[in-house]
């Protein structure tokens, strides 16, 4: 096989070890081939010889935040901002380490016109950073207007579809996903109307390919779920519903989803668990009660269910959980209730006023309460 080209340059530098121009082309192939330590050493041989260029110091920083110092990584593109060396490049790279830190009410003034014309992922980041920070609308009309700039921006139309999604513009989102080539996000809206249209094979097929493309796409996660759910895979959903909260963190939806993908696999401790973990993030979510609820009834807690179910029917006249619990009181209240029981009967009663299955209850509840995330 032919050497690489990170490979052919470390090999002149073995005749010539103190060429700088040579040390920071090697530099850069190996940032490019992903070698990072190799990248990082080489970074450091040309400090020991003279004052890094302002492309190592972008290629320092990308090298440290790509290796999860994100310290370092801000001061490298600090440093070249304070020095006048203010690049789109740089602001991205600033804009796309804010992110990963969370600190999303940075990226909107860093991703200017500037950065959006001249990197190519910049549209995309700064229409799912408004979208993160809870300004959908803002996002969804950002992104309409980006679209018309750059309108073969997979990244782009992906971000707009999953913030269409949020406004409940489902023509918009279908629309923006299906001119996607590719893309985690857009594949991942693709997969979801693929399961709201009864077809969880396909819906699988596009989510895992939405996880090739990124193995940390929550929603992608929560779609693939939701698919082995609805192909009758409960012990296969719940892992990956979980991953996807996990990746939320405090999207309160995704824990409900889950809890209840563990309890139609009878691990009632799992379920509990799972529900708990949405209520430490929100204690006057509705479902969280109403899944509790359920649960304290599965163990013939009758007395916690029924304030449980009252308070979630407080919180919201329409919870599934609290009117499912309330349903299963006037059954089994009075008798001994065993798990099995109570499981199998809540799987079987007719959900909701529109007369939604399990499943369909799960899929709406797994989208409350979601707004952006990157991916």
């Amino acid at each position: 096989m032919a050497a690489s080209r990170l490979e052919r340059l470390r090999g002149y530098l073995e005749a010539d070890p103190h060429n700088l121009a040579l040390i920071e082309d090697a530099a850069t192939a190996a940032l490019d081939e992903s070698a990072l330590e190799v990248a990082a050493d080489l970074i450091a041989r040309y400090r020991a010889l003279a004052a890094l260029p302002p492309g190592l110091v972008n290629a320092e920083g990308m090298v440290a935040m790509r290796s999860g110092d994100y310290a370092t990584a801000r001061a490298a593109f600090v440093s070249l901002r304070d020095a006048g060396h203010d690049h789109p490049v740089v602001r991205f790279n600033l804009a796309w380490l804010s992110a990963l830190e969370g600190r999303f009410a940075d990226i909107p003034e860093l991703v200017d016109d500037a950065v959006i014309g001249g990197v190519p992922r910049a549209a995309a980041l700064k229409v799912q950073a408004m979208h993160h920070l809870g300004d959908v609308d803002g996002a969804v009309e950002l992104g309409r207007r980006l679209v018309e700039r750059l309108p073969h921006d997979d990244a782009l139309l992906g971000a707009l579809s999953v913030a269409a999604m949020d406004v409940d513009d489902l023509a918009l989102a279908a629309e923006m996903a299906g001119r996607a080539g590719g893309g985690a996000d857009a594949l991942t809206t693709r997969g979801l109307f693929a399961l709201d249209g009864g077809e969880p094979r396909q819906a699988l097929e596009l989510f895992d390919r939405a996880l090739v493309e990124h193995p940390h796409a929550p929603r992608a996660w929560l779609g693939k779920g939701l698919g082995l759910l609805a192909m009758g895979d409960a012990d296969a959903a719940a892992p990956c519903l979980e991953e996807g909260a996990r990746i939320f963190d405090d999207h309160l939806g995704s824990w409900i989803a889950a809890g209840w993908a563990q309890f139609i696999r009878r691990d009632l401790a799992a379920a509990r668990r799972d529900f708990e973990r949405a209520m430490t993030h929100d204690e006057n979510f509705a479902e969280t009660h109403g899944a509790l609820a359920v649960l304290d009834l599965a163990e013939g807690k009758f007395d916690s269910a029924r304030r449980r179910s009252e308070v979630a029917l407080k919180l919201d006249r329409t919870c599934f959980g609290g009117a499912l619990a309330r349903a299963l009181l006037l059954e089994t209240e009075g008798r001994p209730a065993l798990a099995e029981r109570v499981r199998r009967r809540a799987l079987e009663l007719p959900v909701g006023v529109e007369g939604k299955t399990l499943l369909q209850t799960i899929s709406g509840i797994a989208g409350a309460r979601s707004g952006g995330r990157l991916n």
